[in-house]
């Protein structure tokens, strides 16, 4: 089984996929790992980690695709977890793997912005955080980026009939939804 989880930054994606690598034992892969990869070792790909993540993800398709087809193809189970996935890029995939792929996207589309960049400060995870070293006013057009993706986001769940989760009433319930949306989620319901 692949699971997928996708959709703004700072909305939850790594901790949903670190609690299934915890609890399951199912290991999991960052897109970001992916887009550094590309951003440092092939730049002329023109893939890099300063494009907004829609322009990232559709960039990334057909080699992710590819990659996926793979691990459906060795049967083995991994998280996949990035913005780098759109609903209306991922339909075809999921189509043809019936049974085989579950995915959830996970946003925040109504947050205090505020207070949404007083978390991520409190919440940061030191020198490895990205943002840590940026200032306030970029991190708060950071996340106005990110409500808007969200909005993006949840719409293209709207018209594709995927799952939406969203952060920003209470951030940790709504992980735990996710993650038990994806992990027992009964079989004739996944496609």
């Amino acid at each position: 089984m692949l699971y997928f989880i996708s959709g703004a930054s700072r909305s939850g994606k790594t901790l949903v996929a670190e609690r299934i690598f915890r609890e399951h034992h199912i290991p999991y892969m960052s897109l970001d790992w992916l887009v550094m990869g590309f951003t440092n070792g092939i730049p002329e790909y023109g893939l890099h980690d300063k494009l907004f993540p829609d322009e990232i993800a559709e960039r990334l398709w057909s080699f992710l695709n590819a990659i996926c087809e793979s691990m459906i193809w060795s049967g083995i189970d991994y998280v996949i977890e990035g913005e780098a996935i759109l609903p209306e890029l991922i339909c075809e995939f999921l189509d043809k793997h019936p049974g085989k792929v579950r995915i959830c996207f996970l946003g925040y589309t109504d947050v205090d912005i505020e207070q949404k960049v007083t978390e991520i400060r409190k919440h940061s995870a030191g020198e490895l955080d990205w943002l840590t070293k940026e200032p306030d006013n970029y991190v708060r057009q950071h996340v106005e980026n990110m409500v808007n993706h969200s909005r993006m986001i949840k719409e293209g769940c709207a018209k594709t009939g995927m799952q939406y989760f969203d952060t920003a009433e209470d951030f940790m319930a709504s992980l735990d939804a996710a993650t038990a949306y994806l992990i027992h989620q009964p079989e004739d319901k996944t496609s």
